[in-house]
């Protein structure tokens, strides 16, 4: 059966979409097209670790013109919800993440990149390797990098 049109990316940003949409469930969990599913703003969730450790080095959002250039490009791309625009990672800091891997989950409503971070190898903009560099303890935020 056809899923619903609100599984598709919305063209809030004036852009074409760039995947199809899926046909059918089965398509959508088992098929070989990426069909990624975007939420009511157009975003999808994309968790990113490192490809040799497997460490979490941050969580982001991708629209579909992130996605597109991260799968074109070999370099991850976001979506800033801060500042509501598209950024390659690093291009600033020289942290630039090469991506060697692209995951979709079962649903196709989130990915996992998995990539080798250049420059300094950090990914947090605050200057930690990970973006999870605190840990809870008793309560409070204890920096554990």
């Amino acid at each position: 059966m056809p899923l619903d049109k609100r599984d598709r990316p919305a063209d809030i940003w004036g852009m074409s979409d760039p995947f199809p949409p899926p046909e059918t469930g089965t398509a959508l969990e088992r098929g070989t097209v990426l069909t990624p599913r975007f939420d009511a703003a157009g975003l999808i969730c994309a968790v990113t670790t490192h490809a040799d450790t497997g460490e979490v080095l941050m969580v982001a959002w991708m629209n579909a013109e992130a996605l597109r250039l991260t799968l074109e490009s070999g370099a991850a791309h976001y979506w800033s919800r801060s500042r509501r625009s598209l950024w390659k990672k690093g291009e600033t800091s020289g942290q630039i993440q090469s991506v060697v891997e692209v995951r979709v989950d079962c649903d196709q409503d989130a990915v996992l990149l998995k990539v080798r971070p250049q420059g300094d190898g950090g990914a947090c903009h605050v200057g930690f390797r990970s973006c999870f560099y605190r840990v809870v303890e008793n309560g409070a935020l204890v920096e554990r990098p």
